[in-house]
C-alpha cells in the first residue's frame, strides 16, 4: 500500500505545473544562468563550482518544503487527507509515501542537475556520505516545516507563505549570492537557517573537500527535530 500511494504520489507531483516549475525549471534556470553571466562575484575561480551545492540546496528545499506544503495544504482543503486517514492505509504509511515521493523526485532533480552542472565545468570533489547525509537531513527539516504549515494553515495561506518563504530564502540562504556579502549581524542570523546551513554544507564539501561538516549538520539536525515534533503535534488532518 505504501509503494501504491508512493507511486500516485510522485505521479501527482511530477504532472503539477508548478510544482514542475518550483522543483525543475527554476533551480536549472538558475543554475545555467549565474553559472553562464558574471553577475554576482562569488568568489570562485569558476561560479559554477560555487553554485552547483547551493542549487542543490534549493531543489531540496523546493520539493520537501514548498511543493509538499502547497500540495498537502490543497489535499487537507479538498478533503482529500480526510478520506486518506478513513482508509485502510495507515496515516504514518500515509506520510511515510509522500515522504518516498519526495525522495524519488530528490533523486530526479539532483541528477539533472548534477549533469547540468558537469556540462557547465563543474568539478566536484569531497566525501560522498556526507553528502548524502547532508541531502537527507535537509530534506527531513524541510519536510517537517512544510507540513507544518500545511496542517496549520488554509490551503491559500498555505500557497502564498511558502512560495513567499521560497523566494526570501533563495535571495538570503546562500544560494545564489554568497552569505559573506550580507552585514555581520544579518550574517549570523542567516547562518542558521536550514537552507544556509544545508547549501553551505554542500559547498564545504563539495568546493572545498570537507570530510564532514558538523556544524551545518547539527543546525539541520535541530531543525529535522523541532519540524518533524511540531507537525506531528500540530498537523490537522481537516
Amino acid at each position: 500500500m505504501i509503494a501504491a500511494q508512493a507511486v500516485l504520489e510522485t505521479k501527482m507531483l511530477l504532472r503539477n505545473g508548478e510544482q514542475l516549475l518550483l522543483t525543475v525549471i527554476i533551480p536549472t534556470l538558475l543554475l545555467v544562468l549565474f553559472s553562464s553571466v558574471d553577475i554576482i562575484d562569488t568568489g570562485a575561480e569558476e561560479a559554477v563550482d560555487f553554485l552547483a551545492p547551493g542549487v542543490l540546496a534549493l531543489a531540496v528545499m523546493s520539493t520537501a518544503f514548498t511543493g509538499q506544503a502547497i500540495a498537502t495544504g490543497f489535499e487537507r482543503r479538498y478533503g482529500v487527507l480526510k478520506r486518506l486517514a478513513a482508509s485502510p492505509l495507515p496515516r504514518w504509511a500515509l506520510m511515510t509515501a509522500k515522504t518516498a515521493s519526495v525522495l524519488v523526485t530528490e533523486v530526479l532533480q539532483v541528477v539533472l542537475l548534477t549533469v547540468i552542472a558537469f556540462a557547465l565545468g563543474w568539478s566536484p570533489h569531497g566525501n560522498p556520505a556526507a553528502v548524502l547525509l547532508l541531502l537527507v537531513l535537509g530534506t527531513a527539516a524541510f519536510s517537517g516545516l512544510g507540513l507544518l504549515m500545511a496542517g496549520t494553515l488554509r490551503a491559500e495561506a498555505t500557497l502564498a507563505a511558502a512560495n513567499l518563504v521560497f523566494l526570501l530564502l533563495l535571495v538570503g540562504g546562500g544560494v545564489i549570492v554568497p552569505l559573506d556579502k550580507f552585514p555581520d549581524a544579518a550574517r549570523d542570523v542567516l547562518g542558521l537557517l536550514p537552507i544556509s546551513a544545508l547549501s553551505d554544507g554542500l559547498r564545504h564539501v563539495l568546493q572545498h573537500g570537507a570530510s564532514m561538516p558538523w556544524g551545518d549538520l547539527g543546525i539541520l539536525a535541530v531543525w529535522a527535530v523541532v519540524g518533524l515534533a511540531a507537525a506531528g503535534k500540530f498537523f490537522r488532518w481537516e
